[in-house]
């Protein structure tokens, strides 16, 4: 018996693309640093929150790859001979990806008490109807 997988479904053309994001979200195994929030804020649009205490926005940097939206973090060593009897606040460099579906746009990124907002916008796609000729031979 044949395995079917989403992108080979005979009711699903063209959507081969979708199974290999599927995929590649999830190898991208992230190991939950920095945590992070999504919200809905309105109908169309989202914020990520990421908690980035410690980084200031010169340290932090947001792109957008192949539809992934791409938040790094690397922090400067400021130790400068400080001796921590314990140091629990982490000061690693990050990297932390979300894929973006077709039509969502970033409005805007902020910092504010340690955390890093940034705001996500889906445009709403036009309803198209089109009518296809059946030509005669």
């Amino acid at each position: 018996m044949t395995k079917l997988t989403l992108g080979s479904h005979p009711f699903l053309l063209g959507f081969d693309e979708l199974e290999r994001l599927v995929e590649r979200t999830a190898k991208s195994g992230n190991d939950g640093y920095p945590p992070f929030n999504i919200e809905q804020t309105s109908e169309n649009s989202f914020r990520i929150t990421l908690a980035v205490a410690g980084f200031s926005e010169d340290d932090l940097s947001i792109t957008i790859e192949d539809n992934q939206l791409v938040v790094r973090g690397r922090q400067k060593d400021d130790s400068d001979g400080r001796v921590y009897l314990h140091r629990g606040i982490a000061a690693r460099q990050f990297q932390r990806a979300f894929v973006l579906a077709d039509g969502v746009e970033v409005g805007g990124a902020k910092t504010e008490n340690g955390l890093l907002h940034v705001d996500l916008n889906r445009s709403k796609p036009e309803t198209i109807v089109q009518t296809i000729k059946i030509n005669k031979n």
